[in-house]
């Protein structure tokens, strides 16, 4: 946790950036009736029968402070679509000595991978670049891209979207809209705030000599 905290009090340097990468997945659901259009003195309802259509995975990269964010959106979740996600951010960032990557410690997010899909020396090239910092076990709240979810889901993902086109375009119009406002982070939450508000998480000076 306080690796994180450390990592989040740093000042921007270009030639090493910051990324906070989750993922997410959206259920495909079709209306059965059209919809309610609003009227005088109604609003617009939706019949609260649809039709299941799948689901797809959204794959979220975003740079906390310049507000830069991309999306990914696949049919699965697989070390693979990983994998294309890294390499993408790594094309992103072509002149940046360090990248380093903020997620969750899932299996399918294994450095080790990228021997599995590129030769050696291609491979090797990458993990010079990544520096990965994985969040505890119950601490995905320190994944600022967290705060991205909760704000593309209010804005756009609130409501039945059909198929998986429909869920790529209007993502697309959301991260072109996010970025050009360029909204960023101003992360709050420090290490001293953890000692002090998370105390229970820290071992004793007693626990530590046993």
């Amino acid at each position: 946790m306080e690796t994180i905290l450390s990592l989040y009090e740093e000042p921007y340097d270009e030639t090493r950036p910051v990324i906070c990468f989750d993922e997410s997945s959206k259920a495909l659901r079709k209306h059965v009736r059209d919809p309610f259009p609003a009227s005088p003195g109604a609003v617009a309802r939706t019949d609260h029968h649809y039709e299941r259509n799948g689901k797809r995975m959204l794959h979220l990269a975003t740079e906390p402070l310049t507000g830069w964010c991309r999306f990914h959106v696949t049919e699965r979740r697989r070390t693979c679509e990983w994998i294309d996600c890294m390499q993408a951010i790594a094309d992103d960032y072509p002149d940046a000595d360090r990248i380093r990557v903020v997620l969750d410690n899932l299996s399918t997010h294994n450095p080790a991978a990228f021997y599995r899909f590129f030769p050696p020396e291609k491979a090797r090239e990458y993990l010079d670049r990544f520096e990965f910092y994985y969040t505890p076990t119950h601490g995905s709240w320190l994944n600022m891209a967290e705060l991205v979810w909760s704000t593309l889901q209010t804005q756009c993902l609130n409501r039945r979207i059909p198929d998986a086109a429909t869920l790529q375009s209007e993502v697309a119009a959301w991260e072109a809209e996010r970025n050009e406002l360029a909204v960023t982070v101003n992360w709050q939450f420090t290490n001293e705030d953890a000692r002090t508000k998370l105390h229970q998480l820290y071992p004793t000076i007693e626990e530590a000599k046993n």
